[in-house]
C-alpha cells in the first residue's frame, strides 16, 4: 500500500464533498437553524438519534448544545435518544428495533420540538419510524442523511443531503454540520 497515496486521496475526497456540501446543503440548513431557533424560544427541545456512528453524532451535538459549545452561556434544550440504555433495551426487547426512537419521541416530544434523524444511508428503519411518530406529533421532523435520501425524502423537511455516497464523507459533512448548528444556534438566540 502506498501511504502517501491514500492520505492525498482521502483528503482529496474530503475535500471534494466538502465543496459539494457547501454548495447543497445552504437552504435546507438555514431552514433547520430557523426551525430549531422558533422551537428553543417557544421552550421546545431538539431531539436527535441516530445508529452507530450517527448514534455518536446525535450524543456529541446534544451534548454541545445543553452544556456549551464555543463559551460559557446559559443552556440549549436538547437531548440524545441514544445514551438510556435501559429504555433502549426494553424498548428493543418488548417492542423491536424499528421502536428505538419512535417510542421515546412519542414519551417526551411536544408538538413545536424539533426531531434530526441521523441516518448516513436514509433507510435506517427505527430512524424513519421516530421521524414518522414526531410528524404524527406536530414535531418538526427534519434529518441528516446521504446523496440519495432513502426513505428520509418522504417524511423530513427540511432533509439535509449530503452529496455523497462515501459513509465516512457523509459522516465527516453531518458532524460538521452539526457543529455549525451549535454555532448558529448560540449565536442567533444571543448567547454569545
Amino acid at each position: 500500500m502506498d501511504l502517501d497515496a491514500f492520505y492525498a486521496e482521502e483528503f482529496d475526497q474530503h475535500a471534494a464533498v466538502l465543496a459539494a456540501t457547501r454548495g447543497a446543503c445552504g437552504r435546507d440548513f438555514a431552514t433547520l437553524v430557523k426551525a430549531s431557533v422558533a422551537s428553543i424560544r417557544a421552550g421546545g427541545k431538539l431531539m436527535f438519534f441516530g445508529n452507530g456512528g450517527s448514534a455518536a453524532d446525535a450524543q456529541h451535538l446534544a451534548t454541545e448544545l445543553a452544556v456549551r459549545y464555543v463559551k460559557d452561556r446559559a443552556p440549549i434544550a436538547a437531548i440524545a435518544l441514544t445514551t438510556d440504555s435501559s429504555a433502549l433495551t426494553a424498548i428493543g426487547n418488548d417492542m423491536g428495533f424499528p421502536q428505538l426512537f419512535a417510542r421515546q419521541v412519542r414519551a417526551i416530544g411536544r408538538k413545536g420540538d424539533v426531531a434530526i434523524g441521523i441516518s448516513t444511508s436514509g433507510t435506517s428503519a427505527n430512524v424513519i419510524e421516530g421521524l414518522k411518530a414526531a410528524k404524527a406529533m406536530g414535531i418538526v421532523a427534519t434529518g441528516w442523511t446521504g446523496q440519495s435520501g432513502g426513505a428520509m425524502n418522504e417524511v423530513c423537511d427540511p432533509l439535509i443531503r449530503v452529496p455523497s455516497t462515501v459513509t465516512a464523507r457523509i459522516q465527516e459533512m453531518h458532524i460538521l454540520l452539526g457543529q455549525m448548528l451549535c454555532g448558529a444556534l448560540e449565536r442567533e438566540l444571543g448567547l454569545v
